[in-house]
């Protein structure tokens, strides 16, 4: 199964009854398709970055779900007909970013250090010659 993330933005002028009911409308949408909902995040309303369809602010909510091909397609076939939906995007996350308990270690430059008690020359060769 794969893992996606799907964000979407609802229009601000929906009542909070109905933007809860459109969201789990679509969240059973997932479990319907035999898909698993690993995580459902509520930003609430938020500041656009630029206008949508005259609406500065939108409702922001976000699904971390597994399941087939059929589920994000499924979802965005709703987004499309329903006009309180302002904006949808989908990302089907990559199964090396999955792997639990294993932490990404940051590459680190490797710095050449001088033994201890030597002394470093600040001066460059052409420094030299003109003294």
């Amino acid at each position: 199964m794969n893992q996606y993330e799907t964000g979407f933005i609802v229009a601000p002028n929906l009542p909070e009854e109905e933007a809860s009911t459109l969201i789990n409308q679509l969240t059973e949408v997932i479990s319907a398709r035999n898909g698993r909902m690993v995580k459902k995040d509520l930003w609430g309303k938020r500041k656009l970055a630029y206008p949508i369809k005259r609406f500065n602010e939108g409702l922001y909510v976000f699904f971390t779900y597994e399941g087939t091909p059929g589920i994000p397609a499924e979802l965005e076939r709703r987004f499309k007909q329903t006009d309180a939906i302002l904006r949808f995007i989908t990302i089907k996350k990559d199964p090396r970013d999955m792997v639990k308990g294993k932490k990404k270690v940051k590459a680190v430059e490797a710095v050449e250090t001088a033994p201890a008690g030597a002394e470093t020359q600040t001066e460059t060769p052409a420094q030299e010659e003109v003294k």
